[in-house]
């Protein structure tokens, strides 16, 4: 199951360079991932201040 950003993203990009896979990029409101290539690591998970990437 694919991690996804949720509304508590603060748009830091934290989670943007710790992407194995290169998924996560910049939106409109907050970070996104995109569910077809995140590999359900966990790695945007642990870096992120807010908590805001949670599996779907």
């Amino acid at each position: 199951m694919a991690y996804i950003i949720t509304d508590d993203c603060i748009s830091c990009g934290a989670c943007e360079p710790e992407c194995p896979v290169s998924c996560i990029s910049p939106g409109d409101e907050r970070f996104i991932i995109d569910p077809e290539l995140c590999i359900e690591c966990g790695a945007c998970a642990e870096v992120c201040p807010v908590d805001a990437p949670i599996p779907e």
